[in-house]
């Protein structure tokens, strides 16, 4: 019972993480609108839609609300199916660092970092997700109304 405990405060951390990204990202794409429709050099904006800063930009705006939709699916799945506690802690938390993609893009835009952060996040997630389907190949049958 207490790792089933563990595994539940771990998906409760993946919805947390993701909804509070989620808004983040969401206000993001406000700023972006904003640098669209409003912003003095607008014009300059509109025409470099496919390249440089706006096209990573925009390249944020996507994976950061894709993220952190997949790491509150996660977290429900998590609290929900019946996943072996050390792969469940893994998984939660490969999936939140896999949210540390959109943010290194971010930083690339804002602040000419290198894409440490992009790789390490996108290599945490794709792991993470992989982790989880072999995961959910390898969980014993549930019985009806029951957790296994």
């Amino acid at each position: 019972m207490k790792d089933i405990i563990k595994d539940n405060m771990k998906g409760k951390k993946n919805i947390a993480a993701g909804f509070l990204f989620l808004g983040g990202f969401m206000i993001y794409g406000f700023v972006l609108i904003y640098l669209r429709d409003f912003a003095p050099g607008k014009a300059q904006w509109i025409a470099d839609y496919a390249i440089g800063a706006h096209f990573e930009s925009r390249l944020a705006h996507v994976h950061g609300n894709l993220f952190a939709f997949i790491n509150i699916v996660v977290g429900y799945l998590l609290l929900r199916l019946p996943i072996d506690a050390t792969p469940a802690k893994w998984i939660s938390l490969l999936t939140l660092a896999g949210m540390l993609m959109p943010l290194g893009i971010l930083t690339e835009v804002l602040f000419g970092l290198p894409p440490f952060l992009v790789l390490a996040g996108a290599v945490a997630m794709v792991v993470a997700m992989i982790w989880f389907g072999l995961a959910v190949i390898k969980m014993s049958p549930t019985v009806p109304g029951g957790r296994s």
